[in-house]
C-alpha cells in the first residue's frame, strides 16, 4: 500500500535523512588511497549512533554493515571489507538511518584522488539524471514522469541503467511501495500526492544495462565489468514540488 506521510512523520525523516547527509559530509573527508571500506563503514555507523539513530542497513535481511560500498564496477550492496581504496577508483557509498522508526536514505558516488575524464563525465551525467528526474516530483504529475526522465537523460548521453533495480517508497519501513523505476513511460504510473516520500536512485552503467550477483548474495556487479554510478536522495512530495530529505 502506498502512504502519504503526516507532518510529524515527515519531521522524524527529515532528522534521519539529517543524519544521512551528515554521514556522508563525514565519511567524503575518509576517502582516499588507502583507506579500507571497513574503516568508511565504521565511521559510517558512529555518525549515525551519534545523532541518535541505528543504521537502517544492519541486520536488514541479513546485510552485515552499516552501509553499502560498492567499488568501480560494483553497482550496488557492496559489502564493507578489508579491501583498500586506489587512486582512479570510484565508490558508491549508500547509507541509511533509523530515527525514532523512520527511515532516510542516500546514495552518492565518489572518485578516490585524481579520476579520469571519462570517468569525471559519467558521476557529472549520473549526478545530473537524479535532478533531471525530480524535476517531474510534484503532487499531480505520474510517478513514471520521474522515470522516464531519468532514463532518457541518461540514455542520451551514452549510457544505460539496470532494469531490476529501483528506487522506492520509503518511511517507517526502508522499502515501502512503490518502486520507482529508471526507466518509463512518461504520464503513466500512480498520480504523485503532497506527503508521499520516495528514494529516488539513478544507478548508471558505463556500459551495457545487464547484471550479476555475486555468491555473497548481496554484491551486484556489471556483466560488463564496466564503471557504475549511484545517487540518491529521499525526498517528499510538495504541492508545489518536492523537499530533499537527505541534505543539509
Amino acid at each position: 500500500m502506498i502512504t502519504t506521510k503526516s507532518e510529524r512523520e515527515i519531521k522524524l525523516m527529515r532528522e534521519a535523512g539529517r543524519i544521512v547527509a551528515l554521514a556522508h559530509q563525514e565519511v567524503q573527508t575518509l576517502i582516499k588511497p588507502g583507506v579500507s571500506t571497513k574503516q568508511l563503514d565504521g565511521l559510517i555507523e558512529s555518525v549515525i549512533i551519534k545523532h541518535g539513530a541505528t543504521p537502517s542497513f544492519k541486520g536488514y535481511g541479513g546485510f552485515p554493515a552499516a552501509s553499502c560500498t560498492s567499488i568501480n564496477h560494483v553497482l550496488v550492496h557492496g559489502i564493507p571489507d578489508d579491501t583498500k581504496l586506489k587512486a582512479g577508483d570510484i565508490i558508491s557509498v549508500d547509507i541509511g538511518a533509523n530515527y525514532k522508526g523512520y527511515h532516510g536514505d542516500s546514495a552518492w558516488t565518489y572518485a578516490v584522488g585524481e579520476v579520469s575524464e571519462d570517468i569525471k563525465r559519467l558521476l557529472t551525467v549520473s549526478e545530473a539524471s537524479l535532478f533531471e528526474g525530480l524535476k517531474y516530483a510534484k503532487a499531480n504529475n505520474r510517478l513514471y514522469d520521474i522515470s522516464h526522465a531519468i532514463g532518457e537523460y541518461v540514455m542520451r548521453h551514452g549510457y544505460s541503467v539496470p532494469l531490476e533495480y529501483t528506487g522506492h517508497g520509503i518511511g517507517s519501513s526502508l522499502h515501502e511501495e512503490p518502486a520507482v523505476p529508471n526507466v518509463g513511460i512518461p504520464n503513466t504510473g500512480i498520480v504523485l500526492k503532497a506527503g508521499m516520500t520516495l528514494a529516488v536512485e539513478p544507478m548508471v552503467h558505463m556500459g551495457k544495462p545487464f547484471t550479476k550477483v555475486l555468491a555473497d548474495d548481496w554484491t551486484v556487479i556489471t556483466l560488463d565489468k564496466s564503471l557504475a554510478a549511484h545517487f540518491e536522495h529521499t525526498i517528499v512530495i510538495t504541492e508545489t514540488g518536492y523537499e530533499i530529505l537527505t541534505a543539509l
